[in-house]
């Protein structure tokens, strides 16, 4: 493993990439990018040993931290009036860090996908995406908004956004989002939110007025590459017949005839992590061995 970085849309990223131990000068071998969940990072991923699972198994596999969390730097939101010219200057600056925000987690995504694209050893053609928690919704996302993917492991995900936060139903939750989203455009409250009240029990502030347009499982039909959902049989942070299992219904009443759904039988959400690592590691091995091609040089 060696520690990388990349850019983002003007923001240094901190990445792990892993490469097999066979690895050749003149490989061309698949990688994987692995996007960590709600309150995630790198070193949580190393702590499971799938990205280790993965370079044995032969892909190039870079882990890395979201903006604003981990090692990654932030983005920040000006105080101080700017020249209107194209100049260096100073500034005061308010650093943003740990806000969950799944427009800025996706093109986060995306570039780190620019990036493993540029590494020797890796077949551009064959890159996949493995997603937990929120993570996973992600890469479902990606799946349907990037041609470069050609595969996608989701775990324990949920697949919409847009009841986070809502102590109201329907029309009136809808109201109630966009009555903050007109707040932080006019400046009457914090453009980017920090230190309020989150998700119970979750690291990090949500982006409730952007995550009121963040449903993957709206693009079900749209995706045409082969997807694995794998969820915890006793869920406890949402209701999994509504995102992974509605998801993989919609894909396969579209004909989308490469999707599984696996349900890992008597355990919760963060077992995933601990006892049933291996072998969600397992079923993510088989999937990408399957999807992207012999994991060899």
């Amino acid at each position: 493993m060696k520690s990388v970085t990349f850019w983002s849309e003007g923001t240094r990223l901190a990445g792990d990439l892993y490469s097999p131990p066979d690895l050749d000068p003149g490989d061309r071998r698949p990688a994987v990018v692995l996007c960590h969940g709600w309150g995630g990072t790198k070193a949580h991923l190393a702590a499971t040993g799938l990205p280790q699972r993965l370079a044995a198994a032969g892909y190039v596999v870079l882990a890395f931290d979201y903006r604003g969390w981990g090692d990654s730097e932030s983005k920040v939101v000006v105080l101080d009036p700017l020249p209107k010219e194209r100049t260096e200057t100073s500034a005061r600056v308010r650093v943003i860090r740990e806000v969950v925000d799944p427009f800025d987690e996706a093109w986060d995504i995306r570039h780190a996908i620019d990036f493993i694209q540029g590494e020797p050893g890796v077949d551009p053609a064959r890159i996949g995406l493995w997603g937990s928690s929120y993570g996973g919704g992600l890469v479902v996302w990606m799946a349907a908004h990037d041609e470069r993917v050609r595969c996608v492991v989701s775990q324990v995900a949920p697949q919409d956004s847009r009841a986070l936060g809502q102590t109201q139903a329907g029309a009136a939750a809808r109201e109630a989002m966009r009555a903050l989203a007109t707040r932080q455009a006019r400046g009457e409250a914090e453009p980017v939110p920090q230190d309020v009240e989150g998700a119970p029990g979750l690291r990090g502030t949500p982006h409730l007025a952007k995550m009121q347009y963040f449903a993957p499982i709206e693009f079900a039909e749209q995706i045409a590459v082969p997807v694995l959902l794998i969820d915890a049989e006793h869920e406890e942070l949402f209701d999994r017949h509504q995102h992974s299992e509605a998801l993989s219904n919609r894909m396969i009443a579209a004909g989308k005839a490469s999707v599984r759904y696996v349900v890992v039988p008597g355990i919760s959400h963060y077992a995933i992590y601990g006892e049933k690592a291996e072998e969600s590691a397992r079923l993510a091995i088989e999937w990408f061995d399957a999807h992207l091609g012999a994991a060899v040089g």
